[in-house]
C-alpha cells in the first residue's frame, strides 16, 4: 500500500507539470488527463488520502529510495506586502509537491530535488515548477528550508490587466521558503512562502507571492 501510495503522488505530480499539448499528443495516455489540472481539488484530496491511508504503515521497512517527502498545502494567493510589494489577484492556491531522496549535505543541511505545484482555485495565475532544496533539521523536530528553481505559468506577460499580473516571461525563477516542526517522524507542519518572478530579465516584472501551511509525510 505504502508503494502504490507513493507512485500514485508521484504520477499527480508528473501531470501537472505536463503541458496539455503533450498530453494529448501522448498515445498511450487518456486526453481527458490533461483537465486534471483544472480540477486540483480532487487531485489534492487523493493525494491527502494516500498520506493518511500510508499512515497506517508506518511501521513498515522504508522501501523507496527515489521519493523522501509529499507536501500538499493551501496558500494565500498574491499576497500583498512581500517581496513583490503589490497585489492584484484573488483566491488560494492549492499545492503539492515531491521531495527526492537524492541528496548532498551542505552546511549541515540536505539538498533535495523537489517538483511541485500550485492551482489557484478562482481561475487565476497557476504555476508549475523544479529546483532544488535545501533543509536543515534540528533534532528538536524544528526545519527550515529554502530552494531556487525555476517555474512555468498561466499567467499574464503584459499589461493592461487591473485584476492580473504581468509576470514578463513565461518561465520565471521560483524561490521557496519554509519552516515548520516534524513530528512523529513521518509528519511535519509548516508555514510556507514562495516567489516567482524574471528578475528584471524582461521588460514587465510584477512578481507574485504566496503565503500558506503545509502537511507533509515523510515515506
Amino acid at each position: 500500500m505504502q508503494d502504490f501510495c507513493q507512485y500514485r503522488l508521484a504520477g499527480i505530480c508528473w501531470v501537472l507539470v505536463l503541458p496539455d499539448s503533450l498530453v494529448i499528443s501522448l498515445p498511450f495516455i487518456e486526453p481527458g488527463i490533461a483537465m486534471m489540472r483544472h480540477i486540483i481539488t480532487g487531485i489534492w484530496v487523493s493525494g491527502l488520502g494516500c498520506a493518511m491511508v500510508s499512515t497506517g504503515y508506518a511501521h513498515e521497512p522504508k522501501a523507496s529510495t527515489w521519493l523522501d517527502e509529499i507536501k500538499m498545502g493551501v496558500l494565500y494567493h498574491d499576497m500583498a506586502g512581500l517581496w513583490s510589494r503589490f497585489s492584484r489577484e484573488r483566491g488560494v492556491d492549492l499545492n503539492l509537491e515531491a521531495i527526492f531522496s537524492p541528496h548532498v549535505h551542505f552546511l549541515g543541511g540536505a539538498i533535495q530535488p523537489a517538483l511541485g505545484g500550485s492551482v489557484n482555485v478562482s481561475g487565476d495565475t497557476s504555476k508549475w515548477y523544479a529546483g532544488m532544496r535545501w533543509q536543515y533539521a534540528h533534532a528538536s523536530g524544528v526545519f527550515v528550508g529554502v530552494g531556487l528553481g525555476g517555474a512555468i505559468h498561466t499567467g499574464k506577460l503584459s499589461p493592461p490587466h487591473e485584476d492580473r499580473k504581468a509576470l514578463g516571461s513565461r518561465v520565471l525563477f521560483h524561490i521557496p521558503l519554509e519552516i515548520g516542526y516534524r513530528f512523529k517522524t513521518r509528519h511535519a507542519l509548516s508555514v510556507y512562502f514562495d516567489h516567482v518572478s524574471n528578475a528584471h530579465l524582461a521588460k514587465n516584472n510584477e512578481g507574485l507571492d504566496t503565503l500558506g501551511i503545509r502537511y507533509g509525510y515523510r515515506f
